[in-house]
């Protein structure tokens, strides 16, 4: 079996453009013999964080969150594609991921990011770069970026334009390196256990 990924999308918008970029990476993984899952914060549903995960008494979590818990500790690796709200972070995707935090230790993660403008996101990219960091993975050097996400796929869902051309391009590059930490860190893991 390929590596287990999680790909993680957390716009809540009626007309979000991000969730075909999802959609392609979870292809795009599954094409290089990956075991890629996408993980869309408005179709979980998660309301507000009041507790987390952990601070549920054992067996009493909600079933959704119990359900993810189990998902995120399987996995091998970890995509957060990200759009940008006012040079931050979409609420969602960060509301989602708070609910967890050992759950992700010791694994990598990569960033892709997108925006209707020319920068791509790049700065909900930054900010999520420290996020991950600080809930315990290793994120990856290699980051994607897609500009004018509007016409960056076509009907097909295929990339198209500049920002599909850029985004196709750029992939293999970003795959690479995240299969390379997703081996170095599962190597690790079964030849010593993480200290806590």
């Amino acid at each position: 079996m390929g590596d287990r990924i999680m790909i993680f999308y957390g716009s809540y918008r009626s007309d979000r453009q991000g969730i075909r970029l999802a959609e392609w990476l979870v292809r795009a993984f599954a094409a290089r013999g990956a075991s890629a899952e996408l993980v869309d914060a408005r179709a979980i549903g998660l309301p507000m964080l009041d507790r987390m995960y952990k601070e549920y008494p054992k067996g009493e979590a909600p079933p959704a969150l119990e359900a993810l818990a189990a998902k995120i500790r399987a996995a091998d690796a970890f995509v957060v594609v990200t759009g940008e709200y006012n040079w931050g972070v979409q609420p969602g995707l960060k509301n989602l991921t708070d609910y967890f935090l050992e759950e992700w230790y010791w694994r990598p993660a990569a960033i892709v990011s997108y925006s209707a403008g020319r920068f791509a996101g790049a700065r909900a990219g930054l900010a999520w770069h420290g996020i991950l960091s600080e809930m315990g993975m290793v994120v990856v050097s290699s980051t994607i970026a897609v500009g004018g996400i509007g016409h960056a796929f076509d009907a097909a869902g295929e990339p198209a334009g500049d920002g599909g051309g850029a985004l196709a391009h750029a992939f293999p590059r970003f795959a690479d390196d995240l299969a390379w930490w997703t081996e170095a860190a599962r190597a690790q893991r079964e030849r010593r256990a993480p200290p806590y």
